[in-house]
């Protein structure tokens, strides 16, 4: 049975995940949630990123986006978030026999996305405050894009362990496989959102 999880429950259990990583601890909490607490607990990530970027904007050399610019990077957000994991679902279920479900799938994926999020807007914002600053302003932004490196093969190695819980794919090449077709698929989708957007 599928239990209901607030926003500081999912945030104490990105901790232990995120910290202790393994198909064994992401299975722990693939029934502790829903797509909806997912979504919530994405949403709060993405609300503090858009709301992170728009007080950014308000520093010297950076553009001013519009509050419709918040808005629809929080729906492009949550939209990306849907249409990976659902992607994720139906790829690990059509392809190999995958015998999770959609709610495991976002709710895992939603433990180490949404502190990612958060992590890398924080980094964002710590970048853009000291961009004007000619040789601080360089090597922040230096260390900001190796830190953003770093955070995109942590992501990388989530979902792959995410894949492997949500989904019970225990074949390496199966995961491998359901995570590039599925990000290809969600960049495919995303792209023809925006072009009719």
């Amino acid at each position: 049975m599928i239990r209901q999880s607030s926003v500081p429950e999912m945030l104490t259990q990105s901790t232990d995940l995120m910290t202790n990583p393994s198909v064994e601890k992401f299975e722990r909490y693939e029934r502790y949630g829903t797509l909806g607490n997912a979504a919530v607990y994405v949403l709060v990530a993405i609300a503090i990123s858009a709301v992170l970027g728009f007080v950014g904007s308000f520093l010297p050399g950076t553009p001013r986006p519009s509050i419709m610019g918040v808005f629809d990077t929080i729906l492009r957000g949550l939209a990306q978030f849907f249409i990976f994991t659902g992607m994720v679902y139906f790829m690990g279920k059509k392809l190999y026999a995958g015998d999770g479900t959609w709610d495991e799938v976002a709710y895992t994926f939603s433990l180490f996305i949404a502190p990612l999020i958060a992590l890398g807007a924080a980094i964002t914002f710590i970048v853009t405050l000291f961009a004007w600053i000619p040789f601080v302003g360089a090597l922040v932004g230096l260390l900001g894009l190796l830190v953003s490196l770093v955070l995109m093969v942590v992501q990388i190695y989530y979902a792959y362990l995410g894949v492997q819980s949500s989904m019970n794919l225990r074949n390496s090449t199966q995961t491998l496989i359901v995570l590039v077709l599925s990000f290809l698929a969600s960049g495919l989708i995303m792209g023809i959102i925006s072009w009719f957007l």
